[in-house]
């Protein structure tokens, strides 16, 4: 059985979460909206989800929308003590499942009401502003007008931390002048690694990056030499690519989804993997910038 805490803790605020954490966007309907096909499994995989000792789940109440944060509710309410549940916000849904930005004053206030309703929680432990400035990754832009809006909402209590996702450092620079900033979420994996000379620097900040997507997101990775190493060690090569991750830097947080109870007790045994250092080296030739999609 997976042992969640074999990969270590990472301290996010004044709370400690085990490294291998879980991401809810999966158990809402095709495309991240409506209700999912099988509502008891996706209870089912919360629950095993915190019996299995995550203590981190990953969530927006515009997953679905509502739905995602509804199903946390159902199936975990009253909340064991160490669990931390982290939202975003910077969107919402239209009627035809688009991705609509959502980053006035009005739109971030009601998020976080929305966020508090469906979870049924009194204060957000942790919220991440979401940058929607480019659907295909961050871009330049600032980010003063919504996070001054969130640290009031902080000062006010509702939130407890702030954090961001999707953004460029130059964004992060900005937004830790306005906040404390304890975590960043953006596009990275094995194959992916535009965030490596950004993760070192948080890492020496004591800030936690927690990557999404961390096994490609919607077109999983694919790759030869992630085959190989996977064969060779008797894992997964979505295991592989976890154990990757958890391998690069004490300071990310990893929030793998998924709807399946099999599929998660896969993702949470990559906890138990050490990558010894040949094949980390053969792994770290997938995103080198002259090393292709492997």
């Amino acid at each position: 059985m997976a042992d969640v805490g074999s990969a270590g803790t990472f301290t996010l605020g004044d709370r400690t979460l085990n490294r291998m954490g879980y991401g809810a966007m999966q158990l809402a309907g095709p495309h991240v909206y409506g209700p999912p096909a099988d509502r008891d499994m996706a209870l089912t995989v919360l629950r095993e989800t915190v019996a299995r000792g995550v203590n981190h789940i990953d969530t927006s109440d515009y997953y679905g929308p509502h739905i995602t944060n509804q199903l946390i509710k159902e199936a975990l309410y009253p909340y064991p003590d160490d669990l931390v549940i982290v939202t975003k916000l910077g969107a919402v849904r239209g009627s035809d499942a688009s991705w609509i930005s959502a980053q006035t004053p009005a739109d971030l206030i009601a998020g976080v009401h929305d966020n508090l309703r469906n979870l049924g929680l009194e204060a957000l432990e942790v919220v991440n502003m979401r940058g929607m400035f480019s659907a295909l990754g961050p871009a330049e832009g600032s980010i003063e007008p919504m996070l001054t809006v969130l640290a009031d909402l902080q000062r006010q209590g509702l939130i407890h931390h702030i954090g961001l996702s999707n953004v460029t450092p130059t964004q992060i620079t900005e937004g830790r002048k306005i906040c404390e900033i304890v975590c960043v979420q953006n596009w990275y994996n094995l194959a992916r690694r535009d965030d490596d000379a950004l993760i070192d620097h948080l890492a020496a900040d004591g800030i936690a990056y927690v990557p999404f997507f961390p096994l490609g997101g919607f077109s999983p990775l694919q790759s030869a030499t992630l085959s190989a190493v996977a064969q060779e060690i008797d894992a997964t090569p979505m295991q592989v690519a976890l154990a990757w991750l958890l391998q690069r830097s004490p300071n990310i947080l990893l929030i793998p989804g998924t709807a399946s109870v099999t599929h998660l007790h896969e993702n949470l045994a990559a906890a138990n993997i050490s990558l010894p250092d040949y094949a980390i080296a053969r792994l770290n030739t997938i995103g080198a910038p002259d090393g292709g999609s492997g």
